[in-house]
């Protein structure tokens, strides 16, 4: 029996330049097999950048520019839009403060703080693992 995920996306990302909108699938119902409940997690954290974007909010709340030193890998777009997806997914919450200029905080909200336990386990596996790759820290200090 195949999993039938319905993915339904309602909130739209605007672009600042163009004021245009761009419509974005969200996940509202997933009616699926046991094994499904892997495939709705991993869907809620796919993309790129946002298991490590909720692995540097576990240390608490930052602003954008933090962030993105964190991880100077991406770009701002696809940082702005990895934010806007794990906060429409409830992962994340974005606080914005009236003041000029403006300052804008994220954090874990409570669901995304329930990834921690994942999130620790990925890294500990990558510690323990990536070597193999060639893609830790630690295999990249013995190398220089």
């Amino acid at each position: 029996m195949t999993c039938i995920a319905a993915l339904e996306r309602t909130f739209l990302a605007h672009s600042v330049e163009k004021d245009t909108v761009l419509a974005q699938l969200r996940h509202s119902r997933l009616d699926c097999s046991p094994g499904c409940a892997v495939e709705a997690t991993i869907s809620l954290i796919d993309g790129k950048w946002k298991c490590v974007i909720l692995f540097h909010l576990l240390r608490g709340t930052a602003r954008f520019n933090e962030i993105r030193r964190r991880v100077p890998s991406v770009t701002q777009r696809m940082l702005t839009n990895q934010l806007r997806e794990l906060e429409a997914d409830g992962l994340i919450v974005r606080q914005v403060y009236a003041q000029v200029p403006p300052k804008v905080e994220y954090s874990l909200s409570p669901l995304g703080r329930s990834m921690e336990p994942v999130l620790l386990a990925l890294k500990s596996w990558g510690d323990t693992n990536g070597d193999v790759f060639g893609k830790t820290g630690d295999s990249v200090d013995q190398a220089a």
